[in-house]
């Protein structure tokens, strides 16, 4: 089924060309049905490529999917043309009052900050708050996933030795969880972090559960018992080349990092990459989506709070 994104949206041209069914604002307009409403706070600030690489996730869906593009206003965002934001951004300020059956919030590269110093945080906090009330389900990813459970249970993240990068396996903690329907035992994904979340710390808290972990990357994938919140530590979303650009971006920086781990063929930078974990990404967030969003959010949807009040799920 198609998502729905503005007819300008630079993501467009690319999913059409990888035969992924996009509708217009306007085409959709004239659809007599009620989209499952998305909102997406874009934190990174290669804007346009985590837009697509996200829309690309969340196009195998049971129904149209409306999206909504958040930014904060607290932070000047120096990688993305100031028209882009304006066109195809909102802000707090514009969705307040509104309410979404799913929402999204990315990861950011500030991880080696501590949370109150992160220039947005105030911000980012109001929006987690209101998320608790306007939102069916919210999905974390990577240093949004720690700044989630930082805001909502006190989880504190820790620095690593050096930074984790690379394309590691990961074992399911919790295999009847709809969340990994249709995974195999193991499953590969990309990491690229220099914090942590640990597994102990998590394991204290009786409202979350350990989905998935690493023995090389730790924790993946925790949720609530109302499966009103996920957080990710992984980008199951990334390209093909993604985890390259960031280590010659690196490199280029003067930084001693290692080369991504289980990445480039014979440890080889100069090789492509090949792709072992889109499959399973595209399942994550369909399974997400079909399980967690569409067969349990209310169709009135501004009755998401009180409708879901005390109700859980496996």
């Amino acid at each position: 089924m198609p998502i729905r994104i503005p007819d300008s949206l630079p993501a467009r041209a690319t999913l059409e060309e990888e035969n992924i069914f996009v509708i217009t604002e306007h085409r959709a307009l004239h659809q007599d049905i009620r989209p499952l409403r998305l909102l997406i706070l874009n934190l990174m600030p290669t804007k346009i490529v985590t837009e697509t690489q996200l829309l690309r996730k969340l196009s195998n869906t049971p129904l149209q999917v409306e999206i909504d593009l958040l930014r904060t206003i607290s932070h000047d965002s120096k990688n993305v043309d100031s028209d882009h934001l304006y066109s195809f951004y909102i802000s707090y300020n514009d969705i307040k009052d509104k309410f979404y059956d799913g929402m999204i919030i990315t990861g950011a590269p500030v991880e080696n900050l501590d949370f109150k110093d992160v220039d947005y945080w105030s911000e980012l906090c109001e929006i987690m708050e209101w998320s608790k009330r306007h939102v069916h389900s919210t999905f974390h990813i990577c240093w949004g996933a720690q700044a989630g459970l930082y805001y909502h249970y006190g989880i504190q993240k820790y620095s690593l030795p050096q930074k984790i990068s690379g394309i590691f396996s990961h074992r399911i903690l919790k295999p009847n969880a709809p969340f990994f329907r249709g995974f195999d035992d193991c499953f590969n994904a990309p990491h690229s972090r220099y914090t942590e979340i640990r597994a102990e710390d998590i394991e204290k808290i009786p409202d979350l559960e350990i989905l998935a972990v690493s023995d090389d990357a730790g924790v993946f994938a925790v949720k609530n018992q109302k499966s009103r919140q996920f957080f990710v530590f992984g980008h199951p979303e990334y390209d093909r080349d993604t985890l390259a650009l960031e280590y010659k971006r690196d490199l280029a920086k003067g930084k001693n990092i290692p080369m991504p781990a289980n990445y480039f063929p014979n440890n080889d930078p100069s090789k492509e990459p090949l792709i072992t974990w889109r499959a399973h990404a595209q399942l994550l967030y369909t399974n997400w989506l079909n399980y967690y969003v569409y067969q349990t959010t209310p169709y009135a949807i501004n009755t998401i709070n009180s409708d879901m009040e005390g109700e859980e799920r496996a």
